[in-house]
């Protein structure tokens, strides 16, 4: 048994022997994950609950460990991309539902959803039941694609939601979609020990007796309930620049192939690039539960540094707040960084209570990103890489059947949004 720190890559294979610490230089998770006496803890399939043991309580499953394979991303195994931001805390996960059955029925999302009650119970009698999720996604290695597994950190469920998929062999399906808090650890000095999981599978041992080995965060969020959640919640607190490389695609991914087609389809009339913007940052805000209204593309002359308009709305009826978004668009080559004037000039025509947005092909430079930290502008920045996994979802989304053809019909749509408004008139449509 050992201790797991997040961001820390380990080898992983079902065939490894949990004896030997280090595996083709890498630590073994197995070795790190093992529990003398009991079967391992496997990672063969994206939801894998740990094998239940009886106790005088009645069955309980040590962990659920979930498992997401970015090397499938935008597969037929994988058609949609799980997302990971542990340093605040937030991981959103799609299940194992890929096919036109009931969704509910699939062996992990129903695992995952027997779980929901007890992570969002009232009573610590519920609480103290409550199963831990443990995190890993795959991760490329030098040249190795498979078999290396970064730890992401253990979390409670926070929501469940019923969405619409598609896919290209059997068309639209639903699933569900799990979003999770990811615990803070600050107080085990980032440090997770899996003595914990491992007690939990000593049938022997009550969940009140098992509790103590458990993270501080976990604990109090057992006594205290929801009311404390946000504040177990695991937070980062950096001013650090994205670099470079974290804001491409990797050579030879779905996500470069994607960006490269946007790029290249878009490099005689940049312009129509500002409609693809517009719907990438309609689509991240609605991900994230905002009322985003799109308003229109300006035109290319007079544009003033603004290239689309849009809404977000927060609240109903009476207590409705309506924010005005001014968006900037750049088709550019991916070694040409967008810098700090660029953004400068897109802040400058915010008014009290607007926010902006930039979307870019490239990558922002350090200094832009510094600058947008220390001076809190109000701003969405899409680089890249993001530009092209929100452009696979919008595909997958609309049933389109390429990328080109996606792009094509906002084409020929191009003309039926472009308007010389106010910006302010977004606020009536």
């Amino acid at each position: 048994m050992s201790e797991l720190t997040i961001g820390t890559i380990y080898r992983y294979s079902s065939a490894n022997s949990v004896d030997e610490p280090i595996i083709d230089g890498l630590p073994n998770l197995l070795h790190h994950t093992n529990t003398p006496g009991n079967t391992k803890a496997l990672l063969e399939a994206g939801i894998n609950p740990i094998r239940a043991v009886k106790t005088q309580e009645g069955e309980r499953v040590p962990a659920i460990l979930i498992s997401s394979s970015s090397h499938k991303r935008g597969t037929k195994d994988t058609p949609w991309q799980d997302e990971f931001d542990v340093d605040n805390g937030y991981i959103k996960y799609f299940g194992d539902n890929k096919s036109l059955k009931d969704p509910s029925k699939s062996p992990g999302n129903s695992t995952v959803l027997d779980q929901f009650v007890m992570h969002k119970a009232s009573t610590f009698e519920r609480r103290v039941e409550a199963v831990p999720f443990v995190f890993f996604r795959s991760v490329k290695v030098g040249s190795r694609i498979k078999g290396n597994r970064e730890f992401q950190g253990v979390g409670l469920l926070k929501s469940v939601e019923l969405v619409t998929q598609f896919q290209k062999d059997i068309g639209y399906f639903t699933n569900y979609v799990f979003e999770f808090d990811v615990l803070d650890m600050k107080r085990e000095f980032e440090l997770f020990s899996w003595k914990w999981i491992s007690s939990r599978r000593d049938s022997s041992l009550t969940c009140i007796q098992t509790l103590k080995l458990a993270p501080k965060s976990w604990q109090q969020w057992v006594e205290e309930g929801e009311i404390c959640r946000d504040k177990v919640i695991r937070r980062v607190y950096k001013i650090s620049a994205v670099s470079k490389i974290d804001q491409l695609p990797e050579s030879g991914s779905l996500e470069e192939k994607c960006l490269a087609t946007i790029y290249s389809f878009y490099s005689e009339k940049k312009h129509h690039f500002e409609l693809l913007a517009s719907k990438i940052v309609a689509s991240i805000i609605r991900q994230t539960g905002g009322n985003y209204i799109e308003g229109w593309i300006t035109k290319a002359s007079g544009d003033g540094g603004i290239d689309f308009v849009g809404r977000l709305d927060l609240g109903t009826g009476f207590s409705k707040v309506a924010i005005i978004v001014l968006g900037q668009a750049k088709c550019e080559a991916y070694s040409t960084p967008t810098n700090g004037v660029h953004l400068a000039r897109t802040v400058a025509r915010l008014k009290r209570g607007w926010i902006g947005a930039y979307v870019t092909t490239s990558f922002f430079s350090e200094r832009s990103q510094l600058e947008m930290s220390e001076d809190s502008y109000p701003l969405l920045a899409v680089n890249g890489l993001l530009l092209a996994r929100e452009t696979l979802k919008l595909v997958e989304l609309t049933g389109s059947r390429s990328i080109i053809d996606f792009l094509v019909q906002l084409d020929e749509a191009y003309g039926t949004y472009l308007d010389s408004k106010r910006p302010e008139d977004v606020l009536n449509k």
